[in-house]
C-alpha cells in the first residue's frame, strides 16, 4: 500500500513500491523513481462515475500514478491534511481532494441543501474502504469532534469534509456574520448532529443563498 506523508504542510510526499495512487489531475511537482502517469475518466470511476458526476455537478479531474519511487504532489500552495480510513467513508468536496491510495472507492452521495455550499448541486463526493487520503485546506484546518451532546454549527464556505455517523441539516435564517452586523441576504448553517469529524478551514469560499 502507498504511504503518505506530509513535506512541511503544503507537499504531500507519497512513496510507492510498485503500487499506484489516484490524484488531483496535474498536481504533481516532482518525483524520484520510476513512475506512469495515466488520466482517468470520470474521478475514476470509469463510465458509470463519469455519467454520475455530470448529473451532480461533482467535477474531478484525476490521474492514475504507479511505480516505484516517491511523488511530489501539491495545488495552489494551500495546506494538507491527511485522513487515515479504516473501513469508513470520508465525505469531501470535490475541489478539496487531493489524493487517495488507489485501493479507495470514490463516489458521489446525495447530501441534501449543504451540497449548494460550493455550487457543486446537491451531492459531494466519497471516498470510502481502507487507506489514506489528503485533503487541502485554504490555510490550517481544524478538525472537530461532534457528541450526541455537543452538536456542531459550521459555516457552509468553511466547510471542507467530515467522517463519521453525522446527520446534518441545512439551516436558514443565522449566519456568523450577522452577528456582527456584515451579514447580506439570508444567511445559512450546517447543523451537524450525532458522532464524528469535522473539518473546517479559515477560509470562506463564495457560496449560494447570501453572504456566509
Amino acid at each position: 500500500m502507498a504511504q503518505f506523508r506530509l513535506q512541511g504542510s503544503k507537499v504531500l510526499a507519497v512513496d510507492l513500491t510498485g503500487d499506484a495512487v489516484k490524484a488531483k489531475n496535474g498536481s504533481m511537482v516532482a518525483y524520484e523513481g520510476d513512475m506512469t502517469f495515466k488520466k482517468m475518466t470520470g474521478g475514476g470511476d470509469g463510465l458509470r462515475g463519469m455519467v454520475t458526476r455530470r448529473l451532480t455537478g461533482e467535477q474531478m479531474e484525476v490521474m492514475e500514478v504507479k511505480g516505484r519511487g516517491t511523488c511530489f504532489f501539491a495545488d495552489r500552495a494551500t495546506e494538507i491534511n491527511l485522513v487515515s480510513l479504516r473501513g469508513e467513508t470520508l465525505y469531501v468536496e470535490a475541489g478539496n481532494l487531493l489524493a487517495t491510495d488507489s485501493s479507495l472507492r470514490t463516489g458521489t452521495t446525495f447530501t441534501g441543501l449543504r451540497g449548494a455550499s460550493q455550487g457543486n448541486g446537491l451531492f459531494t463526493t466519497t471516498v470510502e474502504g481502507t487507506g489514506q487520503a489528503a485533503i487541502m485546506s485554504d490555510g490550517t484546518a481544524i478538525v472537530l469532534r461532534v457528541t450526541p451532546s455537543t452538536p456542531l454549527q459550521v459555516d457552509p464556505g468553511a466547510y471542507i469534509a467530515h467522517t463519521g455517523k453525522l446527520k446534518q441539516h441545512f439551516q436558514s435564517g443565522v449566519n456568523f456574520r450577522t452577528f456582527i452586523g456584515e451579514g447580506s441576504g439570508e444567511a445559512f448553517q450546517i447543523r451537524f448532529e450525532g458522532e464524528g469529524l469535522v473539518y473546517v478551514q479559515p477560509s470562506e469560499r463564495t457560496t449560494f443563498g447570501g453572504d456566509v
